[in-house]
């Protein structure tokens, strides 16, 4: 955590259920209590089903807590999800415009923060493309890029490397760091990666299988910027190992 820093999300016995009645009730989360401090990066790993991609839910606002409580202290708030959901008809320029115009900036605001976040993930030769002209890792790119172009205060990211090829996925996490440098928001990052957690984050929650619980949370003590030769260090190592034998312990 970093010292001294305000709270930005905090969940408190924060619990989520589903369903009801001839259905039955699916229980998805039971008594989260986990704090983000501003600026703070924090990765999620747990079992499939365990609940993580509800937690960011929770985070975004996209649904309430059915117990305990979830206070987010910003509405600046940035979402990519698992897939880069572009819109196939609209260039790489109009995809990052769009949420920013769904919000109801000016022509001239979005189409400038939009400039400067496509320059910022490497796109701006790549504004006047459509999606289907682009690889898998520059599609998210372009996702991170309409995130950015909000200007958001809390990053909320939802497995967003998962369908990636191995070298483009280590590629885009150096840059989703070098981003978190440059903007400094808080963020909350989902993963099934053990390496990529500890990689990324100052601290990685581990989850336990259904109803997830908050297992433990483990303090990345790494310096940043992170490095790939960092991952061949025992000092990381160690981290992957334990947040390895966490994992398994909560399933």
């Amino acid at each position: 955590m970093i010292p001294g820093a305000a709270s930005e999300v905090a969940f408190t016995g924060a619990g989520k259920r589903y369903g009801g009645g001839d259905s039955g009730t699916v229980i998805a989360l039971a008594d989260i209590d986990l704090d983000l401090r501003r600026g703070e990066f924090v990765a999620v790993v747990g079992p499939s089903g365990c609940g993580k991609s509800t937690l960011l839910r929770l985070a975004a606002g996209l649904e309430r807590p059915s117990s305990g409580a979830v206070a987010v202290q910003t509405d600046s708030v940035g979402f990519i999800f698992q897939e880069a959901t572009l819109l196939p008809w609209r260039t790489v320029l109009r995809n990052v415009e769009l949420c920013a115009e769904l919000r109801g900036m000016s022509r001239a605001t979005r189409r400038e923060r939009a400039t400067r976040a496509l320059a910022a993930v490497g796109l701006a030769d790549f504004a006047g493309k459509l999606p289907a002209q682009l690889s898998g890792g520059m599609r998210m790119r372009v996702s991170l890029a309409r995130a950015l172009a909000l200007e958001p205060e809390l990053m909320l990211l939802d497995e967003p490397f998962g369908a990636l090829d191995e070298i483009t996925r280590l590629h885009m996490q150096e840059e989703l760091l070098r981003l978190y440098r440059d903007n400094g928001f808080t963020a909350l990052f989902i993963t099934h990666s053990v390496s990529e957690a500890v990689f990324l984050a100052g601290r990685v929650v581990v989850m336990s299988a259904r109803p997830g619980r908050v297992h433990e949370v483990i303090d990345v003590d790494l310096p940043y910027p992170r490095t790939r030769e960092m991952r061949f260090e025992p000092a990381f190592t160690d981290l992957v190992a334990r947040a390895s034998r966490s994992l398994k312990e909560a399933c």
